[in-house]
């Protein structure tokens, strides 16, 4: 990636009594022209800085952090934020990971490494959650709500509507929705 636009820094801190003064300074002396600052939870989703720092970017520039965790939540966050540079052909750069520098071809590879990885921790979990489900079914275990009425309640259902009962005077009668009655009734 040829380097035409700026080093733009994103500075954040998890608490309101945490300070960021160090990572501004850090950010400042590798170059960063403006710096966007956020005292926010990283566990959270909504990071309007980060947002508006991503709305900002422009071909060119340079997302720079002081440390990888002040960025991203996990390695499946960072992908999509390096995912998202990547669409408008930005850069990441962290000062204290080097090898997380996508401005390089070193770096650009080693967030494709990662990517894959990610792509087929992906897959394994989902043929564990499969495999699981499976196995868990061939015991008898039933996913899904309990139902909410019994068999016996299902039987004297039927027999009240076939003796002249409306569905809404049984539904009332058992204390469930008409809807639930009629999902429950066989055909």
């Amino acid at each position: 990636m040829e380097n035409k636009g700026q080093q733009i820094g994103y500075a954040r801190v998890s608490t309101q009594g945490q300070d960021l003064e160090q990572q501004r300074i850090a950010l400042g002396q590798n170059g960063c022209q403006r710096i966007f600052e956020e005292k926010v939870s990283g566990a959270k989703r909504d990071r309007p800085e980060l947002s508006r720092l991503l709305d900002h970017l422009r071909p060119g520039d340079v997302l720079t952090v002081t440390r990888l965790d002040r960025l991203a939540r996990s390695t499946t966050d960072l992908l999509h934020i390096a995912e998202r540079l990547k669409e408008i052909n930005a850069g990441l750069r962290s000062l204290a990971e080097p090898w997380a520098d996508t401005t390089s071809p070193a770096g650009r590879m080693v967030l494709t490494i990662f990517a894959g990885i990610a792509d087929f921790e992906r897959s394994l979990i989902g043929e564990r959650t499969s495999a699981g489900r499976a196995a868990a079914k061939a015991k008898g275990v039933r996913f899904g709500p309990k139902p909410v009425l019994t068999h016996e309640q299902i039987t004297h259902a039927r027999r009240l509507i076939d003796k002249g009962q409306s569905v809404s005077e049984v539904a009332r009668l058992l204390g469930v929705h008409r809807a639930t009655l009629y999902r429950a009734l066989p055909q």
